[in-house]
């Protein structure tokens, strides 16, 4: 437990340095005036006052944030602050401060998947075929467990996945697979059949397929510099696209709301994923970091998308949002907020005493 809460706090704090980072440093490339950066809310515990801005730690770890100068549009500011004030800055520049906090959690995710990348390189699996399924395409074609398949019509594969995509790319049309035996190279004809099965959002997808099941073998390719940056972008990428489609299926019913996690959960993987390695802890990060870019760009008050919506609604309007709506807007976020907060708490604590 004790190893859970500490790889928790270390997965936290990264995440939250890097988002407030990303409100810090381009609220100051424009000249705005920062009180206060802090990692944890309440109670200010230890810190470090430079200049105007005091550096803090504080008291409850589950969060940060940037005190600008003049963020509130109602505050009462000295004229004399003005041209340090958030709100006086041009409305371009206050959505770019906004939105530098997600896109410095895409950008951890993309450091740590290059670094990965260049250092470890990139884990396969092999082609090689660690089952046939009786009665299937492959069983008649005559594959054999042990087969390592190197080429499906006449294109080389060199891994599982490449290797998977095309026969479910068929379209049920008759394929040659050359696979590698110890007695040699020799080339099986079969015809994949379309089956159904359940994709990772736990829908129903249709797909061609031989029967053939993973030897479970891998291997390591070692990336150049510039191939590792193409393929942290790649797989920054895949994750963002997962994590839109899973909030859009949340939000429309297509994804039980009980299947969302918070940080106990969280906890409890950083922990598992510490024990595993510290590349896997990383990489953890990684997926954790594109999760709360995502969430924290949904238009929704008190959060940096409900904080865009009215900027780029601003830039359209040509002046600013009453004050009023944007304080009912806000309240509505925050008890929108709090439900959620509610809610996967209460998963957490479902899973971790009643889950069989």
């Amino acid at each position: 437990m004790t190893h859970s809460v500490f790889a928790f706090l270390v997965v936290l704090g990264i995440l939250i340095f890097f988002h407030e980072f990303g409100h810090f440093i381009v609220a100051r490339l424009f000249g705005v005036g920062v009180e206060k950066f802090s990692l944890g809310f309440g109670p200010r515990l230890i810190g470090k006052k430079v200049g105007i801005t005091d550096y803090r730690l504080s008291l409850f770890p589950l969060g940060g944030y940037v005190k600008m100068v003049g963020k509130e549009p109602d505050e009462d500011l000295d004229p004399a602050l003005f041209p340090i004030s958030f709100t006086h800055k041009h409305v371009l520049k206050r959505i770019l401060i906004v939105f530098a906090g997600p896109f410095f959690n895409i950008l951890l995710a993309v450091l740590i998947f290059w670094v990965i990348a260049f250092v470890s390189g990139v884990l396969h699996l092999k082609p090689s075929i660690g089952s046939v399924k009786e009665n299937s395409p492959a069983y008649a074609a005559g594959f054999k467990q042990g087969d390592l398949v190197t080429a499906v019509d006449g294109a080389a594969v060199t891994t599982w996945e490449a290797m998977a995509d095309r026969i479910s790319r068929s379209g049920g049309r008759p394929l040659e697979i050359a696979v590698e035996r110890p007695e040699g190279r020799i080339v099986l004809n079969v015809t994949p059949e379309l089956i159904t099965s359940k994709n990772l959002l736990g829908e129903d997808i249709k797909r061609y397929v031989i029967g053939i099941g993973t030897s479970g073998e891998t291997y390591s390719k070692k990336l150049g510099f510039f191939e590792a940056a193409g393929e942290s972008l790649r797989q920054t990428y895949g994750i963002v696209d997962l994590m839109v489609m899973i909030v859009a299926k949340l939000i429309t019913g297509g994804i039980s709301i009980d299947t969302v996690g918070g940080p106990i959960m969280i906890a409890q993987m950083a922990g598992d994923q510490a024990k595993a390695g510290i590349s896997s802890l990383f990489q953890f990060i990684a997926v954790i970091s594109v999760n709360l870019a995502v969430i924290n760009l949904l238009p929704i008050p008190v959060l940096d998308g409900g904080h865009l919506l009215f900027f780029v609604i601003e830039a359209v309007k040509g002046r600013p949002i009453h004050i009023k709506v944007r304080e009912i807007a806000q309240q509505v976020g925050m008890v929108l907020l709090i439900m959620l907060m509610i809610l996967v708490f209460y998963n957490d604590i479902t899973r971790l005493f009643f889950s069989s």
